[in-house]
């Protein structure tokens, strides 16, 4: 079926662009409201930018994989990333930002900002939690690390009491990964095209729409 076509915007393409972000906002009201939120967040084949004063992560792994998505005219786009993955993290003072360029009838940009976690006694919390990262900039300190097991090695039926490759994703079981028993990153700044967890849940939750570009970095 074709998209529908007024005033020159095509609908569809529209609602591409913007429903990913108002449902999950909606997901993410009705999950606090509930106490925790079993989450996914992707934005259209958009990226988004994460801040974070410090994410504290148990039972760690990192390993190479592909986001596959779509792009704004509903063809198939994959980008290389890197899979962060925690059993359980705290997440502290964190923005969420993703811009929507040249909105139809108004033309201009719209930016979605998200911040939770402000209060450093009440943070995010977030259970399964993976990043699917296309760049990363922090402080990082790990215990009991391994560094260059293969990524095959992290599969869940090889680690069956702790967390491993994200079902239903792409990784290259030969590939590069690491492991820690715990991780503990401060100043985080990053860009993603994907987060999912088992349940997620966000205390002190304020989302604003801006006119503009309003980014968390």
């Amino acid at each position: 079926m074709s998209s529908q076509v007024r005033g020159g915007t095509r609908w569809k393409r529209f609602a591409l662009v913007m429903v990913p972000s108002v449902v999950a906002t909606a997901a993410v009201g009705v999950g606090l409201a509930q106490g925790a939120l079993a989450a996914s967040f992707s934005v259209s084949g958009q990226s988004f930018k994460v801040r974070t004063d410090k994410l504290e992560g148990e039972d760690f792994v990192q390993y190479g994989s592909v986001a596959v998505g779509k792009d704004l005219e509903g063809n198939k786009a994959a980008h290389a990333v890197a899979v962060s993955g925690f059993s359980s993290a705290t997440i502290t003072n964190m923005c969420q930002s993703v811009v929507t360029p040249k909105v139809p009838f108004i033309n201009k940009s719209i930016s979605l900002k998200l911040n939770a976690g402000t209060d450093p006694d009440n943070p995010v919390k977030a259970t399964n939690l993976y990043l699917d990262v296309a760049q990363l900039d922090a402080d990082a300190e790990f215990e009991n690390i391994d560094i260059g097991v293969a990524a095959g090695s992290l599969r869940k039926e090889n680690r069956p009491n702790s967390i491993g490759i994200q079902p239903g994703t792409q990784a290259n079981g030969a590939g590069f990964a690491q492991r820690a028993d715990r991780a503990v990153l401060t100043d985080v700044k990053q860009t993603a095209w994907a987060t999912t967890a088992g349940t997620f849940k966000l205390s002190d939750l304020k989302l604003r729409l801006h006119t503009g570009v309003e980014e968390c970095f």
